[in-house]
């Protein structure tokens, strides 16, 4: 059964490292912790759904899959890391 989802062992390793990296700069911007962590449960949840129901219809394109998906986490990880560099910035820390 695990042989179906090793073509996306990348996404799935990089996504939740990401989900990490989107919690913690949400704590940095002062978010509910509680909230921060029901939200991302939930979304955790609703992608394993999505991508256990996508597998079985997409797997002729995991290659494309895994290079845009990989894209996105780096480009939003990325993105993640400036904004919590700026947000210290200006608070002179």
């Amino acid at each position: 059964m695990l042989e179906e989802y090793l073509p996306f062992i990348g996404l799935i390793i990089f996504g939740n490292i990401e989900n990490l990296i989107l919690a913690s700069h949400g704590v940095v911007k002062g978010a509910n912790p509680v909230k921060l962590a029901i939200a991302s449960i939930c979304f955790v949840i609703m992608w394993v759904v999505l991508g256990t129901l996508g597998t079985v219809v997409f797997m002729e394109y995991a290659s494309v899959i895994e290079l845009i998906g990989g894209l996105a986490i780096v480009i939003l990880g990325l993105q993640s890391m400036v904004g919590a560099f700026k947000y210290n910035d200006d608070d002179g820390y």
